[in-house]
């Protein structure tokens, strides 16, 4: 089954074409990342297909349903965590989630439960606008889940926390996502898409320029292998001499052979007796992001 359907979505600003033709289908049960730089169309696409924002050609459909004009019966079905959060002002933490729970018809001691899920429960009594950046990310995204959304659109989620926060959150994204919901989410954390998503878009000027799992895109990439041995275990003289390795530089962590043929120079590796404090880096996630999208910086 497909939960979301998209085809030939596209979004104008005068001389800026903010999404440009994207056509992408979502599984019942995925969960799928969307990458790309600064200004690359993402949350202009997730707003279109949210229902948020008026696509200027292209149609989308939700859980079997068009979304726009704005379409009242998808609302329960859905949880939205935008990337700027707004909440009311003066209330408390719990007064917050408890009023945004009553709009789906959700009982207080679920609401309050929801504010322990994301580690909030010391902070129920705390006026939001007294919230640190990383708790009132912590809370939007409780009041985006607090009503059980079928689908779960997440804008950046893990921006603005600490490490800890962030594993924290994956955990409790990855629980709502076993249970069958699907989960879509933004983001810039290369590490994020790669343990989370089941398959990820990346994007760029508007475009989908890929969009596979994480594991395809980086056996895609054909990257090097990169072996690198402890400080004075090998020269670079002897690195050099073993077949296979192509490359070969010094760095603080000691000498690192560069191959497309991995198997062949740990063995030589392992015979020489050599694999001690030995590491292993294959491409990436992140390189694949660069190999697709550049290295410029984008404001």
């Amino acid at each position: 089954m497909t939960a979301i359907h998209v085809l030939g979505l596209t979004k104008r600003y005068d001389e800026l074409t903010a999404v440009d033709d994207v056509t992408l289908d979502v599984g019942v049960g995925e969960f799928v990342g969307v990458l790309g730089p600064n200004g690359a169309g993402k949350t202009t696409l997730l707003e279109m297909i949210e229902g948020l924002r008026r696509p200027d050609a292209g149609t989308v459909e939700v859980l079997g349903e068009a979304v726009w004009p704005r379409n009242p019966r998808l609302q329960p079905r859905i949880g939205v965590q935008l990337q700027a959060s707004s909440f009311f002002e003066r209330l408390t933490a719990r007064e917050q989630i408890r009023t945004f729970a009553s709009l789906y018809g959700v009982g207080a001691a679920t609401a309050d439960g929801w504010l322990e899920r994301v580690g909030l429960g010391d902070k129920a009594d705390t006026r939001v606008e007294a919230l640190s950046g990383g708790q009132a990310q912590r809370l939007s995204i409780a009041c985006a889940l607090v009503h059980d959304p079928e689908l779960v659109f997440l804008d950046e989620p893990t921006a603005a926390l600490d490490p800890q926060a962030r594993r924290n959150l994956w955990d409790l994204l990855s629980s709502i996502n076993d249970s069958g919901r699907t989960v879509v989410l933004t983001t810039h954390y290369m590490d994020e898409a790669e343990i989370l998503c089941d398959r990820v878009a990346v994007m760029d000027h508007g475009r989908i320029l890929q969009f596979d799992t994480p594991a395809a895109l980086v056996r895609g990439l054909d990257a090097p292998t990169r072996i690198t041995v402890a400080p004075g275990a090998l020269t670079a003289a002897q690195a050099g001499a073993i077949a296979g390795v192509g490359e070969v530089g010094e760095g603080p962590d000691g000498v690192v052979l560069v191959t497309r043929e991995p198997a062949a120079v740990l063995g030589a590796l392992a015979a020489g007796q050599h694999l001690d404090g030995v590491t292993v880096q294959t491409g990436t996630l992140e390189d694949v992001f660069l190999a697709l999208t550049g290295r410029e910086y984008r404001a």
